[in-house]
């Protein structure tokens, strides 16, 4: 562990060193803002959301400090005529000096914020202390007693208007409230979305206003929502304009083009129509009209409504085949709307490859994968891609290889048969078509190859996502298992035989996720949920019993190869407790059960739980971990037992920027799988409520991560910590030995 202590200790210098010295371009007179503090006395004000309305605070700093970026700027050396000044410069960040004015400011910034909330009565006071050439603010904050609403009215000369503004269940404002501004506003916010929804497109939110009344009570309001005063007379132009119902008259799509005149400039045109839509396209047609029509929902002859604008948007930029939309709308005699959709292609056909490195328990190896793309391959925004995908596994002269391909290919609408046009039109779900084929090779084991064909159903709405595998087959064959591997291995009962024998996989499925995560507001708390259900073998099992079949070797088969059944479902959710754009704690909670039953004593093995790995417990290599306290039976090759009916992930991860594109993270993971039954090949295995706990395999690491904007690349190095296979005097690992750390190299974050 001497050299571990001295690359240790050489890293420690180092991020020290960086932080010294931040003061080098601070000019003479003037101050480095050092801290920032915020003090409150209202609890339910949370500060990350105080800090959104400073007009200054200091330097960034990773994992609350270290200002690596003011270290790196610090580095460099006066002269700009030399490029390692600049680079250092680039990379870096200049100092924030602290600025009196901008103080001020913050302070008045927060008053306006808590005035907002309804303390009408609150106090900022700030106070600034220096040392040396570093400069430390602190705002304190007295909210003092709050204003509520006593009494809410309404005085609306509009009954349509009136009767949704009084709407009780659905209105924002209630008695004893608080007197915030913000919820003011929502409100005239839904009122007017309402209203507009109902056809009277020229009503603003400003056309709305409230009175408030605060000299009733000590710390109380009267308040009453009305409309402007140029909007009460109904003999007043104005008001004839703005309370007037639209009709949609014509629904014209314009394509390769963001206006009319830019269409005429291109060119010869076309002009299509379809059920009462017309599109004007370029002479050679890039795009069907019927796509375009399936995914908006503005119809000609229907009423103006909001919230179907706000659909057609969402769900033409759905489509791949477009790169630009917008709407846009021409009012004309007799409260008809023509409605205009400009519609910019985007490149259909895309060709990407990347080339991996691995390392997995023993071998070294490559992979190389080709990724295919035509976003629109029948010009109706379909999209076809096809994946090809070849790898490499080396060890002691030995080469193990996998290659295969998938082909995909998503329409964007509902295929049913007998299911109307106006039922899949509504329903605006993708209907997605997959097939594969891989091939596995491991010199002295087995060859392998497994096919898949399915049927895949998927729609959003809101913040939900859903996806539905209508059909699932999966074919596992081995066309050769080499002798000794079967007399050492599986005559022998070290593996379970079933893995090794061809079976089908015929499933449906059910996956879905949400988050409450606002790109308006990146520096809220917000959460990720994915969950998913899926079973097999059911159909076929009750056709079996329906047909009389008769259970060969103690199952049912098709064909004269067993068919796996099972159930298995899977949840994870991810926490982000965001402190700053650069600072961020991760939480994540995986959990995962899976059981056979009827035809079958053994999940798949393709479709069982592993855990260690990038994304799990980054303290073991990926599959090494597990089930329970069972002990591989062999270090210098994969143990194909290692898998589990039941999964267990606990996360904790610390996020920070460093310095240009390279981020930090400070990492504490748990977890471990189990089996369902007690499988004599997998000794210790079984999952049991009354001593899992001890079995939770834990790990601790560092890592570092590349934002290439395109996508994150990431290197993390995981040390175990307890190791549930040993002796209990041995399963805490302090300190570590080499043998306890694990290096990954990955794509994306973990969770």
């Amino acid at each position: 562990m001497r050299k571990t202590e001295r690359y240790l200790c050489f890293l420690l210098v180092s991020i020290i060193f960086v932080g010294c010295n931040t003061t080098k371009f601070v000019p003479e007179g003037k101050y480095l803002l050092d801290k920032v503090d915020i003090k409150t006395d209202v609890r339910s004000i949370k500060k990350n959301e105080l800090y959104e309305y400073l007009r200054q605070t200091p330097n960034n700093s990773a994992f609350g400090l270290f200002r690596t970026q003011l270290g790196i700027y610090s580095l460099a050396g006066k002269d700009t005529t030399k490029w390692l000044n600049r680079f250092l410069m680039k990379i870096g960040e200049e100092p924030v000096i602290f600025n009196p004015i901008l103080t001020n400011s913050s302070a008045q910034q927060l008053q306006l914020y808590f005035a907002n909330k309804g303390y009408l009565n609150s106090k900022v006071d700030t106070k600034v202390e220096f040392e040396g050439k570093k400069a430390r603010v602190e705002y304190i904050i007295t909210s003092n007693q709050p204003y509520r609403i006593k009494n809410y009215n309404v005085q609306i000369p509009h009954n349509e208007l009136a009767k949704i503004a009084n709407d009780t269940l659905r209105s924002l404002i209630h008695r004893n409230m608080l007197f915030d501004i913000d919820v003011l506003d929502a409100e005239r916010e839904r009122i007017t979305s309402r209203f507009r929804q109902m056809g009277y497109y020229n009503f603003r939110k400003d056309f709305l206003s409230y009175t408030a009344d605060t000299t009733i009570a000590s710390h109380q309001v009267d308040l009453t929502l009305h409309l402007n005063d140029n909007l009460l007379n109904p003999t007043d132009s104005l008001y004839n304009i703005i309370f007037k119902k639209f009709i949609i008259r014509n629904v014209t799509f314009y394509i390769n083009a963001t206006n009319i005149s830019e269409l005429q400039e291109n060119g010869v045109t076309d002009t299509i129509n379809f059920r009462n839509f017309t599109m004007i396209t370029p002479h050679k047609q890039i795009i069907r009209i019927d796509a375009l029509v399936q995914n908006t929902y503005i119809n000609p002859k229907s009423v103006y409504n909001d919230a179907d604008v706000e659909k057609t948007y969402s769900s033409l930029n759905s489509l791949g085949a477009i790169k630009y939309v917008n709407i846009s709308f021409h009012e004309t005699k007799d409260s008809l709307l023509d409605c205009n959709i400009f519609i910019m292609p985007s490149t259909a056909i895309s060709l990407t490859g990347e080339i991996e490195a691995t390392y997995t328990d023993g071998y070294w190896g490559g992979a190389v994968n080709l990724n295919l793309i035509n976003k629109n391959i029948f010009k109706g925004a379909e999209t076809f891609s096809l994946q090809g995908h070849g790898a490499y596994e080396w060890q002691k002269n030995i080469w193990a290889q996998e290659w295969g391909a998938q082909v995909g290919l998503k329409f964007p609408r509902f295929i049913l048969p007998f299911a109307s046009y106006d039922f899949k039109r509504n329903l605006h779900a993708n209907t997605e078509f997959s097939g594969s084929y891989y091939y596995q090779f491991r010199p002295g084991e087995f060859r392998t190859t497994n096919s898949q064909i399915g049927i895949k159903y998927l729609w959003s709405r809101s913040q939900y996502q859903h996806a539905i595998d209508l059909i699932d087959i999966n074919y596992v064959y081995f066309p050769e298992i080499f002798p000794t591997f079967r007399e050492k291995f599986l005559d022998t009962g070290i593996f379970n035989r079933y893995n090794y024998e061809n079976h089908f996989i015929m499933g449906i499925g059910y996956s879905g996720s949400t988050t409450n995560y606002r790109s308006s507001s990146p520096l809220r708390n917000f959460f990720t949920m994915r969950y998913n259900i899926e079973t097999a073998g059911n159909f076929l099992y009750g056709l079996n019993h329906l047909l009389g079949s008769t259970p060969k070797n103690g199952s049912y088969q098709l064909f004269n190869i067993s068919y796996a059944q099972y159930v298995k479902t899977e949840y994870n959710v991810t926490y982000h407790q965001i402190f700053d754009s650069n600072n961020r704690f991760v939480y994540h909670i995986g959990i995962g059960v899976g059981t056979p039953y009827g035809n079958a004593e053994i999940i798949p093995y393709e479709k069982r739980f592993f855990s260690g790995g990038a994304n799990s417990v980054r303290g073991w290599t990926e599959s090494t971990l597990g089930p329970g306290v069972y002990k591989r039976i062999n270090t210098l090759m994969r143990d194909y037992n290692q898998i589990g009916d039941v999964k267990l992930d606990l996360n904790m991860e610390y996020r920070a920027k460093l310095f240009w594109l390279l981020e930090g993270g400070v990492f504490i993971d748990a977890g471990n799988i189990w089996t369902i039954k007690d499988y004599e090949t997998q000794p210790g295995g079984v999952f049991q409520w009354n001593n899992f706990i001890d079995q939770i395999a834990i790990a601790y690491g560092i890592g570092l991560r590349f934002d290439l904007t395109i996508m994150i690349a990431r290197l993390d190095l995981g040390i175990k910590l307890h190791d549930p296979v040993l002796k209990r005097s041995e399963c805490w690992r302090l300190p570590p030995k080499w043998s306890d750390l694990a290096f990954h190299i990955a794509i994306g974050y973990p969770f």
